[in-house]
């Protein structure tokens, strides 16, 4: 009882001081969507967006961002060695705006991730001051969202501007399950610090990368990083390594994308990041398996102890986690704080989605990503 009482008081102290950081840490990260309207006039923007077997995406992504009011875009579409129906997708979109040019890439060349390489070749054929990183499954919602980012890159003085889209899911299961890896995102990586030009954390989101030209050049383009899984973080990570200035900042409205349609999807998409987000190191897994559960389900069990100490610490345990969540959720999502109520069982699939991803990188000897396999030798070597 004493030991485990202990246990409950550090993870007690623990949330503590999570829940001060992430509520003062999230405080201070603005929205976007707030902005005002400004002018569309600006240097000119070159949008490259990878595709590698997103027929059932790319059209609709695509045609959001043609309705943007920004004036001086060029789009970049780079198949990405697709075997389904993106290219002809891709083809049939160059008939409808003159500013639409499609690159196909037919191999992958040595020491290269598919997506890194196809950003990369991307950039070298764009003309633009400006870049803009996306995925080919984000939805443009704000027909204005382009000229916010580009101002306030400007008027701000930025070199690198990120936004973090709302991110859709149609099950309760799932929903939960993205909320948790948002809640755990949060106040591991801290993506508030990417504001704080003193700070040495850096921040990247896929859907939205924007870097002026000129900097991603002097940061060594994607070749730095060609063979890092979560190459939208790194690129973040060498902006400030760099000593650049970046922003980080939300757009739930303006942007969405449905990240996976089951958690079946989930667990297989985050078989890329997540051995490569604890260093790939065995040890670094099993703090953060043993971690989520002492800190995040086991005061869900002990509440129900005969022994009273025990219980009580659960409850203010359970208060400090709800109150952390309710600001996460508030701020990072437009779902319902009730999904705090499948927190235990979602805390224990995302233990089991790290186990998951874990043994099967080394069963395969790396990973599996859009069909193709990667070695885990190269893979922790290009970490270091």
């Amino acid at each position: 009882m004493i030991l485990l009482l202990l246990l409950l008081c550090a993870v007690l102290i623990v949330w503590i001081f999570i829940g001060m950081d992430v509520w003062r840490g999230l405080s201070n990260i603005s929205s976007i969507d707030e902005l005002f309207h400004p002018s569309s006039n600006g240097p000119l923007l070159s949008v490259i967006v990878p595709a590698r077997n997103e027929e059932e995406t790319i059209t609709d992504s695509i045609l959001s961002q043609l309705q943007q009011d920004y004036q001086q875009i060029q789009w970049i579409l780079v198949n990405d060695r697709s075997t389904d129906g993106t290219p002809e997708k891709l083809e049939a979109l160059t008939e409808m705006d003159k500013r639409i040019n499609v690159l196909h890439i037919d191999s992958l060349e040595k020491g290269w991730l598919g997506k890194n390489q196809a950003l990369y070749k991307g950039y070298q054929i764009s003309e633009g001051e400006l870049i803009l990183f996306t995925d080919a499954d984000v939805i443009f919602n704000d027909p204005s969202i382009l000229t916010k980012a580009v101002s306030l890159l400007r008027t701000q003085k930025l070199d690198h501007l990120t936004l973090a889209p709302h991110i859709k899911s149609q099950s309760f299961w799932l929903k939960s399950f993205v909320a948790f890896f948002l809640f755990g995102f949060s106040f591991y990586k801290r993506p508030w610090k990417a504001n704080d030009p003193s700070s040495k954390i850096g921040m990247g989101i896929g859907a939205f990368n924007l870097i002026t030209k000129s900097v991603y050049e002097e940061i060594g383009t994607h070749e730095r990083i060609k063979h890092m899984p979560d190459d939208d973080l790194q690129l973040g990570i060498q902006i400030k390594k760099h000593h650049k200035k970046q922003s980080f900042l939300t757009a739930l409205k303006s942007l969405e994308v449905e990240w996976y349609r089951s958690l079946k999807e989930a667990f297989n998409g985050l078989e890329k990041n997540t051995f490569a987000g604890l260093h790939y190191s065995f040890l670094l897994v099993l703090f953060a398996m043993l971690g989520v559960f002492c800190s995040t389900v086991l005061p869900f069990i002990t509440i129900f102890s005969g022994e009273t100490p025990i219980r009580i610490v659960s409850m203010i345990i359970i208060l400090f986690i709800g109150i952390t969540y309710l600001k996460v959720i508030k701020q990072m999502t437009k779902e319902t704080p009730l999904l705090f109520l499948a927190l235990p069982v979602t805390a224990l699939l995302f233990i089991y989605s790290i186990g998951r991803a874990t043994f099967l990188t080394f069963k395969r000897g790396g990973i599996e990503w859009r069909g193709t396999v990667y070695s885990f030798k190269e893979l922790k070597q290009k970490k270091k």
